[in-house]
């Protein structure tokens, strides 16, 4: 199967002439004879841009491709422009398989009795279909006789073993694009594909993906102003299973709908910051933040125009920051919207992200030479996520390892402003997140936060409090008996010393004794 998928997909780059892309003198004399004897793949597609043509092969490849060319999109620190704008336009329209098909896994699933007893009204039409897995709608009767609207997420059949063959492919052919590709190292197709598989495979555990919407919904359920903001569906576990998701059905507005948000009289600068206000929220609040907030997976709440929430689903991928990257990420943003490189500089070294070699004087001249220019502009015109970017493509060229945690967060942050911007394009995305993070600095670094710490160990210090006498007895005895065993050691080592010169003596004595005799009866007899 891998070898007809893998001439297929030959095919498609010849048809669309991505061959072009590597240079004749870097191909070997093989690969020239090689490409000359497939003389009936021809490009067809000689009137269209290069990057063009790449995004139509891709999207002619099939789901797994085109939800690859997506996740690509966003690496902008690998790309040039021109190539992610097109795999931006990527779209999961993908069409749907049998809806009899799809009510056959959730019985094989659950169980026939449970499915006749708990769910009535499926609807056999998909409400949407993508690439890995459609929603069905339908209402589900629970134990105490309640009928809820909800619908429920089926896996394609299959699937696995398609994406498994593809990505095995894609594989070979970054291989490939490694070795003979103009700046193929520098591009790391070989990691991009690895770091592809990783998240799709995610993907295909829909129990992980209720286990994130419900960690999620949780962390927005606390009560703090924040917590308005973001509504996520109910998860109803249940009756969900590794290839089955059984959610709450909401009936937001798709938040590329602009139109109908602006005529619904939706506030749209107060949607766009609480936007701002989701993301930091989750990033440095809960270190939990959902990965894949594209439009397709975020949707308003207007039933209040004049205070809308944001609805997120599609929980398959999401993003933890550790206690040390969360702080140094705050302080970085906080240095940038000060305008303070030489600190930016130092706090890339000081957390490992760079070489500790790294001469911070010649780190803080090439931010300043990226950054600089940028802040010409007005803040409400300079993009956020671009800052990142340009942050990480220069961090790279010194030494900096790619770290897969702020890729994501590169990823969503790019995603957001995006949304920001078309919801209320005047968005200061600088303006309204500098104070939420001078104020974390301060909360985590500041009298606040030491009293907090305590508080957080008293716990901890109360259960071992009465142990306290007994540890340092122990300690205290561990320690002399330590020095009885050493004296005695000690005693033992100087006995044998003794002894050993001892017998070095008597060998002495021996031999002088020996050779003596030796010479008198050399001389006397």
């Amino acid at each position: 199967m891998s070898s007809i998928r893998l001439y297929r997909i030959i095919k498609t780059f010849l048809h669309y002439g991505l061959d072009d892309m590597v240079p004749p003198e870097m191909l070997p004399w093989y690969a020239k004879l090689g490409r000359g004897s497939l003389f009936w793949l021809r490009n067809k597609h000689k009137d269209k841009a290069v990057a063009l043509r790449f995004r139509l092969a891709i999207e002619s490849l099939g789901p797994v491709f085109i939800k690859f060319g997506q996740m690509l999109s966003t690496r902008r620190d690998l790309l040039p422009p021109d190539f992610a704008d097109e795999l931006a336009l990527l779209q999961d329209q993908v069409s749907p398989f049998e809806g009899e098909l799809a009510k056959q896994l959730i019985v094989d699933a659950m169980g026939i009795e449970i499915f006749e007893q708990h769910f009535s009204d499926f609807d056999l039409i998909p409400l949407a279909s993508a690439s890995i897995a459609q929603v069905h709608t339908a209402t589900l009767i629970t134990d105490d006789n309640n009928h809820k609207n909800i619908v429920i997420k089926v896996l394609r059949p299959h699937i696995g073993k398609t994406i498994l063959a593809d990505v095995k492919v894609m594989s070979r052919l970054a291989s490939i694009a490694a070795r003979w590709f103009p700046n193929g190292k520098r591009l790391r197709p070989k990691e991009v594909v690895a770091e592809y598989k990783k998240t799709i495979l995610d993907e295909l555990d829909l129990n992980r993906e209720a286990a994130n919407a419900i960690q999620l919904k949780r962390n927005f359920e606390q009560g703090s102003e924040y917590d308005k903001v973001l509504y996520v569906p109910e998860i109803y576990s249940e009756y969900s299973y590794k290839n089955i998701l059984v959610m709450e059905r909401i009936y937001g507005i798709g938040v590329a709908e602009i139109d109908t948000l602006n005529q619904l009289g939706v506030d749209m600068k107060l949607l766009a910051e609480r936007g701002v206000e989701v993301f930091f929220t989750q990033v440095f609040r809960d270190s939990f933040f959902h990965a894949d907030m594209h439009p397709g997976n975020v949707f308003v709440d207007a039933t209040n125009p004049a205070d809308p929430t944001w609805i997120a689903i599609d929980c398959g991928i999401v993003g933890t920051l550790n206690r040390e990257d969360k702080r140094y990420l705050a302080e970085n943003f906080v240095a940038f919207f000060n305008r303070d490189y030489r600190k930016v500089a130092q706090l890339h070294v000081d957390s490992g992200w760079v070489p500790a070699s790294t001469s911070v004087d010649e780190f803080e001249f090439s931010i300043r030479t990226v950054c600089e220019p940028i802040f010409n502009k007005p803040l409400a015109e300079i993009s956020f996520g671009q800052v990142l970017v340009n942050l990480f493509n220069t961090a790279r060229r010194f030494n900096m390892e790619v770290q897969p945690q702020l890729v994501l967060l590169q990823k969503t942050l790019l995603y957001i402003e995006g949304l920001g911007r078309q919801l209320y394009p005047q968005l200061d995305l600088w303006q309204t997140a500098k104070p939420f993070l001078e104020n974390w600095v301060k909360e985590q670094m500041g009298v606040k936060a030491v009293f907090t710490k305590i508080k957080e160990n008293l716990p901890f210090w109360n259960e071992k409090l009465p142990e306290i006498p007994d540890l340092v007895y122990d300690y205290l005895k561990t320690g002399k008996e330590s020095q009885q065993h050493q004296a005695f050691l000690m005693q033992k080592i100087l006995e044998q010393q003794a002894k050993q010169s001892k017998n070095i003596v008597y060998s002495i004595l021996t031999v002088g004794i020996a050779i003596v005799l030796t010479l008198f009866f050399s001389l006397y007899f």
